[in-house]
């Protein structure tokens, strides 16, 4: 993503690219932030504000990622450029994964793919237009039936691959995230607990209230395979998280990813919610047999989904009601806050829960 137009001081390189490809997009009907906009002056200017003060003083977060709206009806959308050299199977797995029928089935947690546009000033650059997603952590969770919403959809949806012969490969903490069905105000693609003018905390609902779909982002060293293939082997290849067993073993060897996918997802829950939160310890025990050292020892997706159900339906509507505790966040004034939502939920006969017993 190497830049050959005249530098902006107040740009980094790699916001240059995507300030050289702005006309482009909006040509595509997709319109960047003013900041990257050929003609951008920086609000700030001939003012007393600060730069990281005003909206289009905001870096975006990653190089190969930004944020848009489609001119067509305003909606929010992320953008990512890809090199198609690199990652020559990311944008037919992702395609396949929004193809009929599949694309309706509600098991489906892969991002949606909405377009692919060529980049014209490189062959082997592409950008992926998908919907603008949140971080699945912020805000914290605040009831028991909320994380059961969670777990289940991420169970089904790595489920959902596995059955159509994918496997993800890299489906660690990063790499989960979820829409924005909670919040009220739009928020910053930069600062997401802010609203997206930078002016207050972004207004949001729970969980409860307004559920959110989770999602699988990111399948550049996912693989499919053929059904008849019932135990494919790769190399290792090193994912976002480097803590798998197997990796630690001879480098040379060869794995089948369908077990180190499952290794993954384990990793992915204890570090989200055994290690941080309170309420949640009927998960450790799954979780302890996902993440086994010996894969030949860990169950599959099939599973763990099963085994999950049949956890989901030991809990009682009281227990899906209770809280969960941050470990940052326990004080008297959130507990009292929860007791004052959960009746409000019983009263108005909001569910625990959004998700079925399969």
């Amino acid at each position: 993503m190497a830049s050959t137009s005249p530098p902006h001081h107040h740009l980094a390189e790699y916001e240059i690219w995507w300030r050289n490809h702005y006309n482009f997009l909006k040509e595509k009907g997709y319109k960047l932030r003013s900041r990257y906009s050929p003609d951008w002056v920086p609000s700030w200017t001939d003012t007393n504000k600060v730069d990281i003060n005003c909206e289009d003083g905001i870096v975006s977060p990653h190089y190969l990622l930004l944020d848009a709206r489609r001119i067509q009806d305003g909606a929010r959308v992320q953008l990512k450029c890809i090199d198609v050299s690199r990652h020559p199977f990311e944008i037919e797995i992702g395609r396949y994964f929004c193809s009929s029928p599949l694309d309706e089935d509600p098991s489906n947690h892969c991002v949606p793919i909405y377009e692919v546009l060529q980049v014209p000033t490189d062959d082997n650059l592409a950008i992926l237009v998908m919907p603008l997603l949140r971080d699945p952590t912020d805000p914290y969770f605040d009831t028991v039936g909320e994380v059961v919403d969670c777990i289940h959809q991420l169970f089904e949806g790595l489920r959902f691959m596995h059955m159509h012969h994918v496997a993800h490969r890299d489906c660690m903490q990063l790499n989960i995230l979820m829409d924005g069905s909670m919040f009220i105000d739009e928020w910053h693609p930069s600062f997401e607990y802010m609203s997206h003018d930078l002016k207050r905390p972004a207004k949001h609902r729970t969980r409860t209230q307004s559920p959110p779909r989770y999602y699988y982002i990111d399948f550049g060293i996912s693989r499919k395979y053929e059904a008849s293939n019932t135990n494919p082997l790769e190399a290792s290849i090193f994912g976002g998280d480097k803590g798998v067993p197997e990796f630690r073993e001879d480098y040379n060897k060869l794995w089948n990813p369908f077990p180190i996918d499952v290794w993954y997802l384990g990793h992915a829950i204890q570090e989200t919610f055994l290690d941080r939160y309170t309420g949640v310890g009927f998960l450790s025990g799954l979780v302890s047999d996902m993440m086994r050292t010996d894969p030949a020892q860990r169950p599959n997706m099939d599973d763990v989904f099963s085994r999950f159900q049949i956890l989901r339906q030991g809990l009682s509507n009281w227990k899906l009601r209770s809280r969960v505790a941050h470990i940052d966040k326990r004080s008297i004034f959130d507990f009292i806050a929860h007791w004052a939502r959960r009746v409000q939920y019983i009263v108005r006969r909001i569910p625990p829960t959004h998700t079925s017993v399969s």
